[in-house]
């Protein structure tokens, strides 16, 4: 039962860091990616569709991302969806091919995503205590109900605070990176 609720716990904890992973691939960090634009819907006969699925987006350098449309009358869709993202991008459209020109992040713009980045860590980390909250409150109500002794309550609550360490960790480690990566110039 014990073990159950460990493994339960670890998957959690681990879909909260991919969580975390996938937010930050969508701020931008002043190099061209084409993760930027993963999150971007486009209506599409009447159905909003990701923009993967309407068109090819690539990186034709550093700082450009191309998409390009399957289908001509896709464009000023594409073109619209970009704009009203609130990213601050601004598609450039040369007949089929749409060029979205990066800008490049001042300093005070790249101090104001490392607080987002910040943000979303903290939140990471909130998810993984709740996830631990429950889990030792689980194990507790097994103690009450005398199904395990005191202790393997005492030995379950030390292994699931080393896997609470080991993920909080990890989001330590996805933060430190994005913000490196924030400030490189």
């Amino acid at each position: 039962m014990i073990n159950e609720l460990k493994e339960d716990a670890e998957t959690r904890m681990g879909k909260s860091v991919v969580s975390l992973q996938n937010d930050l691939t969508k701020l931008r960090t002043g190099r061209a990616h084409t993760s930027l634009l993963d999150h971007i819907t486009v209506e599409y006969y009447g159905s909003e569709v990701p923009l993967s699925q309407v068109a090819n987006v690539s990186v034709l350098d550093s700082r450009t991302l191309s998409v390009s449309p399957w289908e001509k009358p896709m464009v000023q869709a594409i073109e619209k969806a970009i704009m009203n993202s609130n990213m601050g991008l601004n598609p450039a459209t040369t007949g089929e091919l749409i060029r979205i020109p990066l800008p490049p992040l001042t300093e005070e713009r790249r101090k104001d995503m490392i607080k987002i980045v910040r943000a979303e860590g903290e939140g990471a980390k909130v998810a993984i205590r709740n996830i631990r909250r429950d889990v030792l409150s689980d194990i507790k109500s097994l103690l009450k109900d005398k199904e395990i002794t005191e202790d393997e309550d005492h030995q379950a609550h030390d292994e699931v605070q080393k896997i609470t360490d080991k993920y909080v960790k990890q989001v330590d480690e996805a933060l430190t990176v994005k913000e490196k990566d924030l400030m490189e110039i």
